[in-house]
């Protein structure tokens, strides 16, 4: 029962980075300038890195030896365990930027506490993930006092932004049996310990940036259980198309 909680868990951070890697890869060509599209790319790669160190661990764990492709590529949507946030459509710029910022903050605080996991396979991807969100973290956060402190309507869109976000934010710090579990057993954090440290952060931007941070008034929830919302499906489809049309191909 206790690997069965690990592997729960180790795979809802492995789905936050895969999903979120998805979504900042269809910025390719669409962000506002060239090194804009080169930026969240290499974002996007960072977080796929993130994703593959754990797939393969957590196959060893479930019993079950899948390997990364079979977690990305052949799972329904009900059996994945990532958060609304990092699911949810691309928007404008703005948005994504506000969802960056909170994302990499609490990745941020995460990996940083997951370096002392009992887990060597854990705390190793904690440890190179966490110099890769400090950076993910700093991009975002030039962009956020950019806009947030820039023109009458970059701050208008910026402060929509934070706004768009708020509603999926409670989620990601919810203290859900696999991390409860998987904190007891030393291998994990519960992601109520993180709260403050990330909002604080999250709050420093947004006073350098001249912008206001609400508190959420509604909640979603229910990813780490397999209840997503609709954009997940039209992802995944997308995302695993060629892999289900032709499987057990290799390229």
């Amino acid at each position: 029962m206790g690997e069965d909680r690990s592997a729960a868990y180790l795979l809802g951070l492995a789905d936050d980075a895969m999903v979120y890697a998805q979504r900042l890869g269809e910025w390719m060509t669409n962000a506002p300038q060239i090194e804009e599209d080169m930026a969240l790319g290499n974002i996007a790669l960072d977080l796929l890195g993130q994703a593959r160190g754990l797939y393969p661990y957590v196959g060893s764990l479930d019993g079950t030896g899948r390997s990364e492709d079979d977690f990305a590529m052949m799972r329904d949507e009900r059996e994945w365990r990532n958060v609304h946030l990092v699911e949810q459509e691309r928007g404008d710029f703005g948005r994504e930027m506000a969802r960056l910022l909170w994302f990499s903050a609490y990745q941020k605080q995460l990996y940083a506490a997951l370096l002392a996991s009992s887990d060597g396979v854990l705390a190793g991807v904690a440890g190179k993930a966490l110099k890769e969100v400090r950076y993910h973290h700093d991009h975002a956060t030039q962009w956020v006092v950019r806009l947030g402190d820039g023109t009458e309507e970059s701050h208008r869109r910026m402060q929509a932004g934070l706004e768009w976000v708020l509603p999926y934010l409670p989620e990601l710090f919810d203290d859900d049996p696999a991390s409860v579990a998987a904190a007891e057993a030393g291998v994990g954090v519960l992601p109520s310990s993180l709260h403050e440290a990330v909002t604080s952060q999250v709050a420093a931007v947004c006073e350098e940036a001249t912008l206001d941070l609400h508190a959420p008034t509604r909640r979603t929830r229910g990813g780490r259980e397999g209840v997503h919302s609709t954009p997940m499906g039209y992802l995944l489809a997308e995302m695993q198309h060629i892999a289900r049309s032709h499987p057990g191909a290799t390229w």
